[in-house]
């Protein structure tokens, strides 16, 4: 039995046990008010022909027998219940905050469809949901698509964004319209990539290579969560986790903290904490790593040369950092990478060897996996939008961002998982490192 199967069972055993004994105690308490009614109404009777005082007295030492003798019986029955169950059982029988979170992940997944299910592994713009041209508004159309696609995330560009008044009415809709918790996110790590401070003419907190410091940057990351978490976001896409090893790499640029791999991790975990110490999800971004590209995989393939001693010396260790620090996310990048794959130029999205290989049994990160968006030419000059989402969750991946066609990706991973190819394990595995993200402030309320 696995530890997920056997914790399930023991919840499970201390629920089955705590109804029993309180049906127990209830059926004792019962008997023994009942006795107690007897005896009162016999000694009540009796005490008819006696003196007032008497009578009261005789009334008196009856109830307070008869409830010390219910007690006494009822606790008996408890703690001989309990000493059956054996010294394990009673220590597991407290039932923690983590036993309550995961009774409500649990309860979730059970009551969802199987397209519920499916729909609920992809993070899509409002257009790939709706089919609008361009979203600045929820409406009877955000309701009925999310009716019909419980999508698990949507994420939101710089046209979307029109006020601060029409952002929070925009995502305050969305949230009620849809059946299950939902993730609002954007890219917002400041400098040349901030969609809200730049649509709603907000101080920008600089690029990231000018923070220089892991005070500078737990501050700026603090700024960036307050403003997202105001307006009802509760996932940025950042910080960045690349380091620039490579001078003519544009694509990333001043988006790293660092070119020293040291300097990145610090303010990279300090970002971190900045952004989830105000209610927003942090994501790691472009596992194993985009800083040693020349490419742009927007436009196309991006490849490094770089072997995995290198990366793990380097280009890893602000990954291991803001792991470390509790980062909810993690992106995994469209890089190509052949040391890590056996010579393969899969790109990492789709890797079984770098999502489930590294990243998860090498760093041993637990948390939620998205892939970079899947409409990027490095993806989609290769791959079907079926057939690389399909790829993604084989390899290991919980979310799936932006495929090129949100229909066509959603129906080919339903029919994978109706047909055996992604089994429905699979499925519910990635729904709950989901859930876990998004139920956990249900407990605070």
């Amino acid at each position: 039995m696995s530890d997920r199967e056997s914790r399930r069972a023991d919840r499970r055993r201390r629920r089955r046990r705590n109804q029993i004994i309180s049906y127990c105690v209830m059926a004792i308490v019962a008997a023994a008010v009942a006795a107690g009614c007897v005896i009162g109404v016999r000694a009540a009777a009796g005490a008819v022909r006696e003196k007032q005082s008497s009578r009261e007295a005789a009334l008196r030492e009856v109830a307070e027998s008869s409830r010390a003798a219910e007690s006494a019986l009822a606790e008996s029955v408890v703690a001989a219940m309990f000493e059956e169950t054996g010294t394990e059982e009673e220590t597991s029988s407290a039932y923690t905050r983590e036993d309550a979170l995961s009774d409500m992940v649990e309860d979730t997944i059970a009551g969802m469809t199987l397209e519920q299910k499916v729909a609920g592994l992809f993070f899509v713009t409002p257009e790939q949901l709706t089919g609008v041209g361009q979203v600045i508004q929820a409406g009877d159309g955000t309701r009925e698509a999310l009716a019909k696609y419980p999508v698990g995330g949507i994420i939101y560009f710089a046209k979307n964004i029109q006020s601060a008044d029409q952002l929070t009415q925009m995502l305050s809709n969305t949230v009620s319209y849809s059946p299950f918790p939902l993730f609002l996110g954007v890219d917002e790590e400041g400098g040349k990539v901030a969609r809200v401070a730049d649509a709603l003419q907000l101080d920008n907190t600089g690029a990231a290579a000018q923070l220089g410091s892991a005070e500078k940057a737990q501050s700026a990351y603090e700024t960036i969560g307050g403003y997202l978490s105001s307006y009802g976001f509760n996932v940025d896409f950042a910080p960045v986790a690349d380091v620039l090893t490579n001078p003519d790499n544009t694509v990333i640029g001043d988006r790293a903290f660092s070119s020293d791999a040291q300097t990145a991790s610090e303010l990279v975990a300090s970002a971190v904490q900045g952004l989830q110490g105000k209610g927003v999800s942090a994501c790691l971004k472009h596992f194993p790593g985009h800083g040693d590209t020349a490419g742009d995989s927007h436009t196309g393939a991006a490849e490094t040369d770089r072997t995995k001693e290198e990366m793990e010396s380097a280009e890893f260790l602000p990954f291991r950092a803001g792991i470390e620090a509790g980062a909810d996310m993690v992106m995994v990048g469209h890089i190509s990478a052949p040391a890590l794959t056996g010579g393969d130029n899969i790109p990492a999205s789709l890797s079984e060897d770098v999502i489930t290989g590294i990243l998860r049994n090498e760093l041993g990160y637990n948390g939620i996996v998205v892939t970079d968006a899947l409409d990027m030419a490095a993806v989609t000059d290769y791959y079907e939008a079926d057939v690389a989402a399909v790829m993604a969750l084989k390899a290991g991946a919980d979310m799936v961002m932006m495929p090129e066609n949100f229909e066509q990706a959603y129906q080919g991973v339903l029919d994978a998982v109706q047909n055996g190819t992604v089994s429905i394990e699979r499925v519910e595995d990635s729904l709950r490192r989901l859930y876990r993200v998004k139920l956990r402030g249900r407990l605070e309320e």
